[in-house]
């Protein structure tokens, strides 16, 4: 196995369903843009992989034949809401086994408003076990959409478990936002304030507010990867190398309270696996893109990538260790919660603004000396993709 380099990477501006463009167009429009970016051609891509979870099977070669028909290998991902970074994991592994030279990921999503529901309701639920698990650890929480149920209660007993302020998954929105301003791709982007984000009417009781949840998005990203040699001969630039990668899913013992229903274990077993492979740990990593759907998730990420130790997320927000002139600036995108959240595509825009940041092009959000950075994208059911980037 060898490191495998980023070509390309191109992403659209994320937009509210309803106003988005069909997602062959999105799809087309986000590959053209890492073609462009790794100065290729489409037909030197040798496979494709292609994530996204709502739509009919095959969706992936109708966003692409936009762009080309040259007879590659095509996969179509749905892995949940990490489903963007595992068709990069897919395409990665495609280069760094020697079975291609450059491949392709690309995600995308058009949702529909409102909470997230299933479309499949004439057939066991493939979260029917981890509601079970949810109901017997935490029989008293309200009731409510599963991903609002799963996360608003891992983030209520974090505060039990810990004695932390409920005001830390504020201070994350807060923080989360005041990134967003500076990215031109955000979805959102005027600032918020603490008492804003509290006050705001609760959707989970009782510590989640509706300014603490990412809105359903719709919108396109794409990766274009490629080994050393690949980009030698085609004149790439190819600067930043991915050092690490794993994928993790639930464990025996995962489902045991609300914080490991919702991927910490996962997580951290994930992340692990990707410092070893990297030969470093999280503290060399300036800039992070993490799955922060809700905030409570951010705050609980943190411990799971080892930014901070077990229960020592509070201080770490209160240091402002998780933004600019801290350890680490985490989600200088606005992350999910205010670029967007369109499930297919999160994973790929998160890896697009970490190229960004490791090329140093990242406008007025450029983390300074940017040389390593972490990714986290999480799917409930389950899986965490944790990745680490290189500057070369």
């Amino acid at each position: 196995m060898k490191n495998v380099r980023i070509a390309g990477v191109g992403m659209i501006k994320f937009t509210k369903p309803g106003k988005q463009e069909p997602y062959r167009v999105m799809a087309s429009k986000a590959i053209k843009l890492a073609l462009t970016d790794a100065d290729i051609n489409y037909d030197k891509v040798q496979q494709a992989f292609a994530s996204y979870i709502y739509g009919d099977s095959t969706c992936g070669q109708h966003g692409l034949y936009d762009v080309g028909k040259t007879g590659i290998p095509l996969v179509n991902v749905n892995n949940n809401c990490s489903s963007g970074s595992t068709a990069l994991f897919l395409a990665r592994q495609a280069v760094a086994s020697g079975a291609t030279e450059c491949a392709l990921a690309f995600g995308f999503e058009e949702m529909q408003p409102g909470a997230l529901g299933s479309h499949w309701e004439d057939r066991e639920s493939p979260f029917s076990s981890m509601l079970g698990a949810l109901d017997k650890a935490a029989p008293e929480a309200p009731q409510g959409p599963l991903a609002l149920r799963l996360f608003g209660q891992a983030g209520t007993h974090y505060i039990e478990k810990y004695g932390a302020n409920p005001n830390i998954f504020g201070k994350v929105s807060v923080k989360t936002r005041n990134h967003a301003v500076m990215n031109p791709y955000s979805l959102f982007d005027a600032p918020l304030t603490l008492e804003e984000v509290m006050g705001a009417p609760v959707i989970f009781a009782p510590y989640l507010t509706r300014l603490m949840a990412c809105p359903p998005t719709c919108g396109a990203a794409a990766v274009i990867v490629c080994s050393e040699a690949f980009a030698k001969k085609h004149g790439i630039a190819a600067s930043v190398e991915i050092v690490g990668q794993s994928m993790a899913t639930d464990l025996a013992n995962t489902w045991d309270n609300p914080i490991d229903l919702i991927g910490a274990k996962m997580t951290a077993k994930a992340a692990q696996e990707t410092y070893e492979q990297a030969g470093m740990g999280p503290e060399e990593a300036q800039v992070v893109e993490l799955h922060d759907c809700f905030t409570p998730n951010e705050v609980i990420t943190y411990e799971g990538l080892g930014l901070c130790g077990e229960g020592e997320a509070e201080k770490f927000i209160n240091d402002a260790d998780n933004t600019y002139g801290g350890k680490f600036v985490v989600n200088p995108s606005g992350g999910l919660m205010s670029k967007g959240h369109p499930i297919g595509a999160s994973g790929l825009a998160q890896a697009t603004e970490l190229v960004w940041h490791l090329r140093g092009t990242a406008g007025d959000r450029q983390v300074p000396g940017a040389r390593v950075a972490l990714q986290h994208n999480l799917g409930l059911g389950g899986a965490a993709v944790v990745t680490m980037y290189r500057k070369v």
